[in-house]
């Protein structure tokens, strides 16, 4: 028997569900049968409030994870940077680390490790 997928793009990823003959409402060859458990939500919320959290907090997830990349991505920037540039930068990477902590994003001592390891590197330059 051949099995049939189709791919539902939910929250930026494609996610597949199988079809087959089996599947009540999906017959292969026929025109316009995707049955109705293929078009599927995978919030299982029932009530309003509940949906509304799940948006709030996949909107949360988002900005925590660009917030956590951008300063991923001047940490690196630093380390790489001549001495000059590395002591310009090194304010606004401290001053972005402890927002992270702030917004509890990371943990804390997990700032204060990453703070530490900046200012030695670029004392040590």
């Amino acid at each position: 028997m051949h099995v049939y997928h189709l791919y539902i793009n939910l929250h930026g990823k494609f996610w597949p569900v199988r079809l087959s003959a089996r599947t009540p409402g999906f017959h292969p060859g026929k025109r316009g049968s995707i049955p109705l458990r293929a078009t599927f939500n995978l919030n299982m919320a029932n009530h309003k409030s509940a949906i509304k959290r799940i948006r709030q907090t996949e909107t949360a997830r988002l900005r925590n994870k660009l917030q956590h990349k951008t300063a991923r991505n001047s940490m690196k920037k630093l380390k790489e940077s001549s001495k000059k540039d590395a002591k310009k930068m090194l304010p606004a990477v401290l001053s972005m680390i402890d927002k992270l902590a702030k917004n509890n994003i990371i943990h804390k001592n997990k700032s204060a490790n990453l703070k530490s390891k900046m200012s030695k590197h670029v004392n040590g330059l």
